[in-house]
């Protein structure tokens, strides 16, 4: 009787340890999903961002508790050029996996497209400490960083802090 209050305690952690585990794996995207998210992806390859992203929102009607629709989502949203849609799908996908690379490294690349280079570089710090320098999302997001700023971005910034002329 004396080790039953332990025991109990011991017991009540190891069930939550193992349901924290359970809930913390990705399961596969439910098949309807996985198909419309194919078809996306293709769209996406062809250069239909506006249909890629009527698909993707498909899937995650379809499918809403599956992360990576979020990150195809955002990529959808660059290729349009709009960055800060991107960044908040992202954002979207580290609420739901706070360690996931891919969304890490695109958060980071939006981040450069849209002049943000100094947050870039906190994702890029914060991608080195989860995977290391030769993580294929950390070389990629290292790469966007040395492209730098794109240079329509740069003209803008030089035009605004240019002093008036009168």
């Amino acid at each position: 009787m004396r080790f039953a209050p332990a025991a109990a305690a011991l017991s009540l952690c190891l069930a939550m340890t193992a349901s924290i585990s359970v809930a913390g794996e990705q399961a596969d995207a439910d098949p309807r999903a996985a198909a419309l998210i194919a078809q996306g992806q293709a769209l996406l390859a062809a250069g239909d961002a506006d249909a890629a992203i009527d698909a993707f929102e498909a899937a995650l009607a379809v499918d809403p508790g599956y992360t990576p629709i979020f990150i195809d989502l955002a990529e959808a949203a660059r290729q349009q050029g709009l960055q800060g849609k991107a960044i908040r799908y992202y954002r979207d996908a580290l609420e739901r996996d706070p360690g996931n690379f891919a969304a890490i490294s695109g958060e980071g690349a939006a981040l450069v497209e849209k002049g943000a280079l100094e947050k870039a570089k906190k994702n890029l710090a914060k991608l080195q400490s989860l995977c290391g320098d030769s993580c294929p999302e950390t070389v990629a997001l290292q790469s966007s960083i040395a492209r730098g700023v794109p240079a329509r971005l740069a003209v803008e910034s030089k035009a605004e802090n240019a002093p008036a002329s009168n």
